[in-house]
């Protein structure tokens, strides 16, 4: 259950930085066609940041120290620049079209997951 409640966070959290930053598309012929394919891009996402992010954060811990924690937001939009990526060698038509896009695409997944994070996490609590 928790791993369909995160899914479903990372694919609100993709959706609104395809709505926000310009340079982070998702495009698809009707909404249906849409939702599948942020459903695959958010797929992919969660299965990137559960099995890359903790490699790179033991393999660059010195990097982490060193920035106070700003390596985080790099790590966290090449980790956007590689979901697109892939989107697009399953030709899922999710782009992303640099890294400045990537990096602002990250900061707001980040904050949006964080935000509904709490919502699901203080019914959990009850």
């Amino acid at each position: 259950m928790n791993f369909l409640i995160r899914f479903v966070i990372n694919a609100v959290a993709l959706l609104v930085a395809t709505w926000i930053v310009s340079g982070v598309d998702l495009t698809g012929h009707d909404t249906a066609s849409q939702a599948w394919t942020l459903a695959a891009v958010a797929l992919i996402f969660g299965l990137l940041n559960a099995f890359l992010k903790p490699v790179i954060k033991v393999l660059g811990c010195a990097f982490y120290v060193l920035t106070l924690g700003l390596f985080a937001l790099v790590v966290n939009a090449c980790l956007v620049m590689l979901t697109g990526w892939i989107a697009d060698k399953f030709h899922l038509p999710f782009h992303v079209s640099g890294f400045w896009p990537a990096f602002w695409a990250a900061i707001i997944i980040s904050l949006v997951s964080w935000l509904l994070s709490l919502f699901v996490d203080a019914d959990d609590r009850r």
